[in-house]
């Protein structure tokens, strides 16, 4: 997986207008904080690399979009995935809530900020539950089977985009999503880094089940493993095999397990499994400009220029990323909360009728303290599709080569898929 506050990507995001009001300053005073209307893109790709998040933004000729945001100064700069500049863009239905700008209003109510500066705030309305319901699994998910694929993938080795590895990962799950009764599709497609002299080829994997109905949900995840561990302490150790167990492969065995029970899965809407290249195809470091998300924007971008004719529309889409180590800690992102919060409603409320302990209904990493993490869900909340990220960013061997498949949990897996095939089964 990949976040940043330093940098995840240039991705523009939908926006609303903006309240017509003054600057302001936040009440947070111990940040420096200053409130305001401004425009430029709602994702710079510039963001902050190396200094404090009051960092400036130069790209402001670039497509426009209006942002209301804090800006935040005397803030330690996080590594790519807390996402540094901590503005929030109204996306999709509304705005989302920063120290006191104008907030999102959800009939979920809003996740409870976890701080690191012992402010003392109301807690929020948790999500909306009606009943009690006992923790019967709608399928007989095996997570200790989705353990083994995760272990089949990271045994061929690092899976980079366009290496021998990546081309026997393919053929791995085409194979076993077709067996399985799914339509596998490949888009395919040559993307060009920035810093690599040459294009790569790349193919994201789309495995459609009831491909027939119209109304459709979608799970995600990415399967290239990044070229660099680099998050190490040293630079010596970024050349160090990087297996990314937790990062991208868990999602991809999470789907690889869920395909058994597809089939014949009760539920009125058709399900894809898409499986994203390129989302770490990045040379660069945490801090330089290589472009993340290849694969998701290039989906995005088909999803969006096919329009009516491709005579389907996704009503939901579910990111699987840093999830299934044991003490996972799934609070809710906050692009994901601002732009699909309804959905979020629907999945941690389940998650609180199940007594699903590793779902938190409150925001904030040590990573990114507002809890915003750019990722795979976000080109495709660009182009309507109402996506939520489930993951969690303090996971401690993030871009390290110690994310092994010994640091995986069969028992996590099976969590997290009560849930969302709970959910999945509500869909009407």
């Amino acid at each position: 997986m990949s976040v940043g506050l330093a940098r995840k990507g240039q991705v523009e995001m939908p926006y609303l207008e903006a309240p017509k009001w003054a600057t302001r300053t936040c009440p947070d005073a111990h940040f420096g904080a200053e409130c305001g209307l401004t425009r430029y893109p709602a994702l710079p790709g510039r963001a902050n690399t190396g200094r404090s998040f009051g960092a400036e933004i130069t790209n402001l000729d670039r497509e426009k979009c209006v942002v209301h945001y804090c800006r935040l100064t005397g803030m330690n700069p996080v590594a790519r995935r807390a996402t540094g500049m901590t503005r929030l863009l109204l996306i999709g239905a509304g705005c989302a809530m920063l120290f006191g700008c104008q907030p999102v209003v959800s009939t979920a109510g809003e996740p409870q900020k976890k701080t690191q500066f012992g402010e003392t705030r109301t807690e929020p309305a948790k999500p909306t539950t009606t009943t009690t319901t006992e923790a019967k699994p709608v399928v007989p998910f095996d997570g200790d089977r989705a353990i083994k694929y995760a272990k089949a993938l990271c045994d061929i080795g690092p899976r980079i985009s366009g290496s021998d590895g990546m081309k026997k990962q393919q053929e791995l799950l085409v194979k076993h999503f077709e067996d399985l009764g799914g339509k596998v599709g490949k888009q395919e497609f040559l993307a060009e880094q920035k810093s690599q002299k040459n294009k790569v080829a790349m193919t994201n994997l789309v495995v459609k089940f009831h491909p027939d109905r119209k109304d459709r949900v979608l799970f995600c995840a990415h399967y290239d493993t990044r070229p660099q561990a680099d998050q190490e302490d040293s630079r010596k150790n970024w050349n160090l095999p990087f297996l990314s167990a937790n990062d991208g492969t868990s999602g991809v065995a999470w789907m690889m397990e869920l395909a058994h029970h597809l089939k014949d899965f009760p539920t009125a809407v058709g399900v894809d499994l898409v499986i994203f290249d390129g989302e770490e195809y990045v040379f660069t470091g945490p801090s330089g400009d290589d472009l993340y998300f290849l694969g998701s924007r290039h989906f995005a971008k088909a999803y969006k220029e096919a329009g009516e004719k491709r005579g389907y529309n996704y009503r939901a889409g579910i990111l699987l990323d840093l999830f299934a180590h044991d003490g996972a800690k799934l609070k809710v992102e906050s692009y994901s909360y601002a732009a699909a919060k309804d959905l979020v409603g629907e999945v941690w409320g389940i998650a609180e009728e199940l007594k699903a302990k590793s779902f938190k209904f409150e925001r904030g990493y040590k990573r990114s303290p507002e809890g915003f993490v750019q990722d795979d869900h976000l080109p495709l909340i660009d182009v309507g599709i109402p996506t939520i990220d489930i993951i969690d960013f303090d996971y401690e061997h993030w871009h390290k080569a110690s994310d092994t498949v010994e640091k995986l949990s069969a028992k996590q897996m099976n969590e997290v898929a009560l849930v969302l095939t709970t959910w999945l089964k509500k869909q009407k």
